[in-house]
């Protein structure tokens, strides 16, 4: 019999997590052709969070879990559940019930047919602001025309079932600044998308603000494109070639009619322009020079406090 693993990144869900273990239980009670193994990847949660994913393990084999040491961010939180996975495929879904369990099997229909990658796109973004929309539709159209070689699909999250090759595949991407979304495409593999109309949240705060939201998308562009690098390449050719041209004329002008130079007003407004092209090119440079420094650590991702698999379990201090 094939297992199917659920895998939930938690963080501080004690509002929606019993709503969710009734919803998936009852997913995987009407679904008996296959095993199901319901892996809760908890991020350092400081509330009941922990607690609640151990009392539903004492009484429900299909609970596994893994706690991290402290809080590392939803990106570290699914690669250390995905290391811990051990299903045939896994959908990855949020504890918050936004995203329906109930579209999981048709998600596992695809994926006999021979899917590796059935991911769910939004039709509708309900409870969400029309600033973030907006911010949101303009992030996926720059992100879209930065990265030509990958396409990551707009309006897609995390809610997805991956192959067991497409985990593997993920594992290896060791990276510590993570866009997930953006690995899914990369590593390629055969894909189907399956559209869903999305819920507000169950219960509890939304813990992607948008300084977090800005991080993430700063994490996307400087992952998979250059762009950046390049534009702050032609816009210094391109001011260059400006300013040369500006000079001649200035030249010209003097030598030939007995113009005057301009005077400070202009040339402070040219120095200040200048200046803030540098500025945003250094800005540009040091994103990239930022990631390198941070990877050439080779810090582990994460740190687990205590693990438990199906029937048999393992704390770590």
């Amino acid at each position: 019999m094939k297992k199917i693993s659920i895998l939930i990144p938690t963080y501080n869900e004690e509002d929606a997590l019993e709503h969710l273990y009734q919803r998936i239980g009852k997913l995987a009670n009407d679904n008996k052709d296959y095993d199901f193994e319901f892996m809760f990847a908890d991020d350092g949660s400081t509330d009941k969070t922990l607690k609640m994913i151990k009392d539903y393990a004492e009484t429900d084999d299909r609970i596994a879990y893994v706690s991290l040491s402290r809080n590392f961010g939803k990106e570290i939180g699914m690669i250390a559940g995905l290391d811990a996975v051990t299903g045939d495929a896994t959908v990855i879904i949020d504890a918050d019930l936004q995203d329906p369990p109930e579209l999981i099997p048709k998600m596992i229909k695809y994926w006999e047919e021979g899917y590796d990658d059935v991911y769910a796109k939004r039709n509708s973004r309900e409870g969400e602001t029309w600033i973030k929309l907006i911010t949101a539709n303009t992030y996926y159209w720059l992100l879209g025309k930065m990265t030509p070689l990958i396409s990551i699909p707009k309006n897609t999250g995390d809610f997805r079932l991956l192959d067991r090759r497409c985990v593997e595949a993920l594992k290896q991407l060791r990276e510590s600044e993570r866009y997930t979304k953006g690995m899914f495409s990369w590593i390629g593999y055969k894909k189907k998308e399956i559209t869903y109309d999305r819920d507000p949240r169950i219960a509890g705060e939304i813990k992607q603000n948008y300084k977090k939201l800005i991080n993430l998308a700063l994490d996307g562009i400087t992952s998979f494109s250059t762009t950046p690098l390049r534009m702050a390449s032609f816009f210094g050719m391109l001011i260059s070639f400006t300013a040369f041209l500006f000079v001649v004329i200035v030249v010209f002008k003097a030598s030939i009619f007995g113009d005057p130079v301009p005077g400070w007003p202009s040339l402070m407004a040219v120095m200040l322009f200048l200046g803030g092209i540098q500025l945003l090119s250094l800005g540009i440079i040091g994103e990239y020079i930022g990631r390198i420094f941070k990877e050439v650590k080779g810090r582990p991702l994460y740190f687990i406090e205590e693990s438990h698999s199906a029937k048999t379990s393992k704390k770590t201090r």
